[in-house]
């Protein structure tokens, strides 16, 4: 009996391993879709258009980009596990769908560990806070100052409850002794526009979005996130340089399918997005977006979020956010 249950499922291994190779060995014969879970136009937004186009290149298919923005990525992600676990469909997102959201929502919509087929962890990157063009301050310093000379609360933008830009506004009030008031957009651009017209005091945004704002000078930077100077504005001192400490979390972003997805389709992908993000054009392309390449293996992407995963958490209590 036992020497026929070995048999059944040495048969079924095998039968296994030959549909996976059957169904991987012609991939990608059809065009594939990218998700970005963010409005069009903004930060993420670009680096998957950017990415998606060499890959294409590389995988002799379209990579169609499709921005789903929404609920701090959550409407994307649900679009993401609604579709077939075939290599297909799949996300470039930040942290805030897998970390921040598991932290912040009482009753998540999906498992992140259990729902989501990590890929690689694409790159780390900064934010930075900026103000209005024709604002009485030039740096952080003066920004404080400022704002504690208000005799209102100071509003700021982010994009999205418990994304980045909130926390770090959170740890900004608490390090400066600064009364400010979180304002969440659908996306940084929103935000931004809100800022040039007066409508919002400050708000966090990505190099890629506030940077052609900041050339025509309808807004200012005041600093930078990261534990150094980013490569996308080398001229811009950090928040820790500027006198506030613990601005310096890393920011990342990751891809991911949906879980199910064929190990050697998720091998490939991840192979083909570090040889793009390994030519030079696209490394420097997302050095401009505030974006440092990283490209590790889906065990070492899981073993990064496990050991981050208990400051976030404690980051994230600490600020006061919650969504039930």
């Amino acid at each position: 009996m036992r020497s026929l249950q070995r048999i059944a499922c040495g048969l079924a291994a095998t039968l296994l391993c030959a549909a996976a190779a059957a169904q991987t060995g012609n991939y990608p014969n059809h065009p594939i879709k990218l998700i970005t879970p963010f409005t069009a136009g903004g930060a993420i937004d670009v680096l998957c258009r950017v990415i998606g186009e060499r890959l294409a290149q590389r995988l002799g298919q379209n990579v169609v980009v499709e921005s789903i923005p929404g609920a701090n990525t959550i409407i994307g992600t649900q679009a993401l596990l609604r579709a077939a676990p075939d290599g297909y469909t799949f996300m470039i997102t930040t942290m805030s769908t897998a970390l921040n959201n598991r932290i912040l929502y009482s009753k998540l919509a999906y498992d992140p560990e259990k729902d989501l087929a990590p890929i690689t962890q694409l790159s780390y990157g900064t934010v930075l806070l900026v103000g209005p063009g024709n604002a009485p301050y030039k740096d952080l310093q003066g920004f404080i100052s400022w704002a504690k000379a208000q005799k209102r609360p100071i509003s700021f933008g982010s994009w999205g409850i418990a994304s980045w830009g909130h926390l770090a506004g959170e740890i900004l009030k608490r390090e400066a002794g600064i009364e400010m008031i979180h304002i969440p957009y659908k996306g940084d651009v929103l935000a931004l526009t809100d800022v040039r017209n007066g409508s919002l005091d400050v708000t966090f945004s990505s190099p890629t979005s506030a940077k052609p704002l900041i050339a025509g000078g309808s807004v200012i930077p005041i600093a930078m996130t990261g534990p150094q100077r980013s490569a996308s504005m080398p001229e811009l001192a950090t928040f820790t340089e500027q006198g506030v400490r613990n601005v310096d979390l890393p920011i990342w972003v990751g891809v991911y399918a949906p879980a199910g997805t064929p190990r050697p389709i998720l091998e490939r992908l991840r192979n083909e997005l570090k040889a793009v993000t390994d030519q030079p054009d696209v490394t420097e392309k997302m050095k401009a977006q505030g974006q440092t390449p990283v490209v590790n293996t889906a065990e070492e992407f899981m073993a990064n979020y496990r050991a981050e995963y208990p400051r976030w958490e404690a980051l994230i209590k600490a600020s006061g956010a919650k969504i039930e």
